[in-house]
């Protein structure tokens, strides 16, 4: 008769029992009280592995009745500082002693205690774990369309079935499951998790485990976190490139090249993670190092691109290894809590690469999350570009950069201050402002709407300065201040000798003028006359419904209108307005259309 020693390792693994059945042991096996004691304060914590381990000991009990087996515990049970540092050491050096005073074989799946035992001259057998055949219980329930599982006690199981943006919570089937079917699965899925290599437990506190058990990302908590056991299962529906995202030329050049401090953000189940993806995998493609700090782990990447996980380190132990491995570009997936926050931005502030994804409810709220975590200057050296993901597409791009300027509606020069400017990366419109305020840091929004009055000053000033300038532009941005754009060339005739010339203009119109140098060019639009009994209607394309179109005449402005929702300017025949494009039209006169 053989007496056996087990260690903790092979015990929430379920490797005795199984040698057992299969005949491979018999004799004496001795559970020591180090053991029970570490499985019992697992357990305690509501820990899936101590929950194991315990069922296992039970099936032992079982397993002696009518086999050539007998089973007993020894030693004393660990001091609770013990079993805090088992990690250290501790509860190994007591097993250890165990099997030496009992001159017994260890059997343990821990290489670690393996190695040790034999330094110290004890029969050791050291069971190498594999692979389980075999997929988890919970994959029936995943089909191609299946975005994530929901399962809980007493509840019918549930399914996100769809795309992210597009997707419906669909009954599983007919019958409540009890607690003790989802309590077989989380144990399941702990175990398979253990013993495979592409399998890792992530985060195991008490109340909750989670796991990236191959693909699938599972979240299992229990009571007192929940009113109920909770299995979550999560798995990517589909890989995407970055082309897939038909993303315009300007936004994906400014991503391979131009952004520095990327942040993607959006809400729960946008797809702003699967973003993240594409964008890593690019980068790959262009030959780029590119490295990931993730927690937990759930992001599919390619072999080439390591993915660190804050779970089993700390934030400072992160930054050192990203410093010195020198990546290209470093992926943060998710931003969370201020340590998060933190870490991002000194990594950014040192030069780093980086792109993070954070949640936000609407594309403004990603600047909100920053703001209070670190100083208002340093926003723009941090966040450089923002992708904002609605339904699995990208629907808004900010860019941000930080002058010194008065902001607008204020008209005084002597309220002068830095102002981060947020401006829509497409239209190249001036969304929002960022700038102290008092002992506040404050976003406005800043006006977009134009009225006609306003269109029509602006009008009335560039006819009075046409004579300085065949390209000047005016801005009006308060009832008694306005900015003049010319070209660099015509400024100075602009201004005058000593500033008198803009002395007398802004006597002359009444309103304080800024001259800024202007070298873009206004779009022309494209458009077609309909005619109808009373009206005449210049038609443009539908992407500009809703907003304001000057038209002018023989390079002469005429007129400001709204086009209505199908895209139509509508002038009646009868107005003077009306009267002027009838006789243009029968002359084959062209009009000129510029999106205001």
């Amino acid at each position: 008769m053989k007496t056996y020693v087990l260690d903790t390792s092979v015990v929430i693994e379920k490797i005795t029992s199984k040698l057992i059945k299969d005949k491979e042991i018999s004799g004496t096996i001795i559970i020591p009280n180090a053991v029970m004691a570490e499985l019992e304060a697992q357990a305690n914590k509501r820990k899936e592995i101590g929950l194991i381990g315990i069922e296992e000991v039970q099936e032992l009990q079982e397993l002696k009745k009518g086999k050539n087996i007998e089973i007993r515990f020894a030693g004393l049970r660990p001091t609770p500082a013990q079993i805090k540092f088992a990690k250290a050491g501790e509860i190994d050096a007591m097993i250890r002693q165990i099997a030496y005073d009992e001159s017994a074989t260890l059997i343990t799946a821990d290489k670690v205690q393996s190695e040790s035992a034999k330094a110290f001259g004890l029969n050791v057998r050291f069971i190498e774990t594999h692979t389980p055949r075999g997929k988890l219980k919970i994959e029936k329930y995943f089909d191609d369309k299946t975005m994530s599982l929901h399962l809980k006690e007493d509840c019918i199981p549930k399914a996100k079935r769809g795309t992210p943006g597009n997707w419906k919570l669909v009954d599983i089937g007919k019958k409540k499951l009890g607690y003790k079917k989802i309590d077989e699965l989380a144990k399941e899925i702990v175990e398979k998790t253990k013993v495979d290599p592409k399998s890792f437990i992530e985060i195991s506190n008490p109340g909750s485990t989670i796991i990236q058990y191959k693909k699938y990302r599972i979240v299992i908590v229990r009571k007192p976190i929940a009113d109920g056991l909770e299995i979550t299962a999560i798995k990517p529906i589909k890989k995407l490139s970055l082309e897939n995202y038909k993303l315009p030329d300007e936004i994906l050049e400014r991503i391979k090249t131009r952004a520095r401090g990327m942040i993607i953000a959006g809400e729960t189940g946008s797809g702003k993670s699967t973003l993240a993806q594409a964008i890593a995998e690019q980068y790959v493609k262009e030959g780029k190092i590119t490295k990931t700090v993730e927690s937990p782990r759930d992001l599919q990447l390619d072999k080439n691109i390591t993915q660190y996980s804050k779970s089993f380190t700390s934030s400072g132990e992160i930054h050192d290894i990203l410093f010195l491995s020198r990546p290209d570009n470093i992926i943060f997936d998710e931003i969370r809590d201020t340590p998060d926050f933190k870490l991002f931005t000194d990594l950014r502030l040192a030069g780093s690469n980086c792109i993070g994804v954070l949640h936000a409810a609407a594309p403004i709220d990603t600047v909100q999350r920053f703001v209070g975590r670190l100083d208002t200057g340093t926003i723009p050296s941090t966040i450089d570009t923002i992708l904002f993901v609605e339904a699995g597409k990208v629907t808004t791009v900010y860019t941000l950069k930080m002058l010194v300027k008065v902001p607008t509606g204020m008209t005084e020069s002597d309220l002068a201050r830095p102002v981060i400017e947020i401006t829509d990366y497409m239209t190249k419109k001036l969304m929002y402002e960022l700038y102290s305020y008092g002992e506040e840091t404050v976003i406005i929004p800043v006006q977009q709407e134009r009225t006609p009055e306003q269109g029509l000053a602006e009008k009335q000033l560039e006819r009075e300065l046409k004579k300085y300038s065949d390209s000047i532009k005016v801005k009006l941005i308060s009832s008694n201040r306005a900015i003049l754009y010319a070209q660099k060339k015509d400024i100075p005739s602009i201004i005058g000798t000593k500033g008198r010339r803009i002395e007398n203009i802004e006597k002359k119109v009444g309103i304080k003028l800024t001259v800024k140098e202007y070298e873009g060019t206004r779009e022309e639009l494209s458009y077609k006359i309909i005619e109808t009994k009373k009206y005449i209607a210049l038609s443009v394309p539908r992407d500009y419904a809703n907003q304001t179109i000057e038209i002018s005449l023989d390079k002469q402005f005429l007129f400001s209108g709204v086009a209505d929702t199908k895209g139509r300017i509508k002038i009646h025949k009868k107005s003077q307005i009306g009267k002027t494009v009838l006789s243009a039209l029968k002359q084959n006169k062209k009009f000129e259309l510029e999106l205001n």
